[in-house]
């Protein structure tokens, strides 16, 4: 994909049977944008990132928002940050695809 361009982010989306699918929109040392996909029932386990910050906004569906000890509801147009060394993941809990835009400071 070339930048700078206008994009719809969830045409993007790369979704797999057997996991969360991933797909990266831009990247230099400063940011990473990807999209995560799931398909029904599928999660992003609980993990956190030292020295790096994480945003994520709901494109399309819905499901949970996993933090240390708790479960935030997520659907369309929600976003959350996770701040360096928050425990966090996602839950696709609904019937249908979730998309789920994620922006990490500085890049991986």
């Amino acid at each position: 994909m070339e930048h700078p361009s206008a994009i719809r982010p969830e045409t993007q989306a790369v979704f797999q049977a057997e996991k969360m699918g991933k797909a990266t929109l831009f990247r230099s040392d400063r940011l990473m944008v990807g999209l995560n996909a799931f398909e029904p029932g599928q999660e992003h386990a609980l993990h956190a990132h030292e020295a790096m910050d994480k945003v994520y906004y709901v494109l399309e569906g819905e499901g949970l928002f996993l933090l240390e000890g708790r479960e935030l509801p997520m659907e369309q147009g929600v976003m959350l940050v996770a701040p360096e060394g928050v425990p966090h993941g996602i839950r696709n809990s609904g019937e249908a695809r979730l998309v789920v835009l994620a922006v990490l400071a500085p890049s991986p």
